[in-house]
């Protein structure tokens, strides 16, 4: 069939046909939306509010904060109305949008990982060249690098996508997802697509060296270190950073093989929440809130008391 039949849009993945259950993901999603959006807004608005978080490593986190608002903003919104007025249409442009700023936004997590991975290594391994290295000009070549290298990789991603005529516009999933639209090409042109993911895989694969190799480093120079609070220090800034990385490499990873294995669709519902929600829900845990700097800016901010702000925090872990 021709392509210019679905130029109106796609059908997405229904979660029920039960209106009842249709209002309790409704319901579900938006309470999930809200505690993403609601935690990593705070984590911003701490670093940006509180002069003692104006260092390379929480400007690093404010941006992640930011892409992690962004990309549950890129489908949660939709997938939330849709439930609501009963509906599983999404526009072709929308379409082509929610691909692209899927991939844009994942892809500058990812780079920006590689990044604080190797701002650890500098603070922990060379601390006397940590403010000549990291200084605020570095900082912002670094991330504007991540922002642009990101936009250039959604581009090639979504053009390469939709590039080729589809033979259905019924979408196996609850959102644009490249793995799904890809079965539904009717032309040899998604070859184009499969070399930029295999090109994309490669950066990826590169960063992962970079970071396994950083790390190792790391943990070799902090073993070094001879005061176990030192050490318990340095593990306490690198471990959460650590976590996050290997969440959102494995989700990723799961992203592109899961379709490829014939599974129920709620296992694939299971696999794209664990990959699309579950990591900006936890990077505001995992690599902000159990962070004493954080944690005091967050109290301060909020007006709590030094010993009401403890309570604070332990209620945040």
């Amino acid at each position: 069939m021709d392509n210019q039949t679905y130029m109106s849009g796609f059908l997405l993945l229904e979660f029920s046909n039960i209106r009842e259950l249709q209002i309790l993901h409704f319901l579900l999603f938006l309470v999930l939306y809200l505690a993403i959006v609601s935690a990593n807004l705070l984590i911003i608005s701490a670093v940006k509010f509180d002069q003692r978080l104006h260092t390379p490593m929480y400007f690093f986190l404010m941006n992640l904060a930011i892409l992690d608002i962004g990309q549950v903003s890129v489908f949660m919104p939709k997938s939330m109305a849709n439930s609501l007025m009963n509906t599983r249409h999404i526009s072709y442009t929308g379409c082509v949008m929610q691909v692209f700023f899927l991939i844009f936004l994942m892809g500058a997590d990812f780079f920006l990982l590689t990044v604080m991975a190797y701002d650890r290594y500098v603070a922990i391994c060379n601390p006397l060249h940590y403010e000549i290295v990291i200084n605020r000009q570095a900082c912002v070549q670094m991330v504007t690098t991540v922002w642009i290298s990101a936009f250039f990789n959604g581009v090639l991603h979504a053009g390469g996508t939709f590039a080729a005529p589809f033979c259905s516009n019924v979408v196996d999933q609850f959102f644009c997802e490249i793995p799904r639209l890809l079965k539904l090409s009717c032309s040899k042109v998604f070859v184009i697509e499969a070399g930029t993911v295999i090109f994309s895989c490669s950066i990826v694969l590169g960063c992962f060296i970079f970071i396994f190799v950083t790390y190792v480093q790391i943990f070799t120079a902090v073993l070094r270190i001879p005061s176990v609070q030192g050490r318990q220090k340095a593990f306490a800034t690198c471990l959460p950073h650590l976590t996050v990385i290997l969440s959102s490499l494995f989700s990723g990873f799961f992203a592109y093989l899961w379709p490829i294995l014939n599974t129920s669709s709620h296992a694939d519902f299971a696999i794209t929440i664990i990959y699309s929600v579950v990591p900006p829900m936890l990077n505001p845990v995992l690599y902000s809130m159990r962070n004493k700097e954080i944690k005091a800016a967050l109290s301060k901010q909020l007006g709590f008391s030094y010993s009401t702000g403890s309570i604070f925090s332990s209620v945040l872990l």
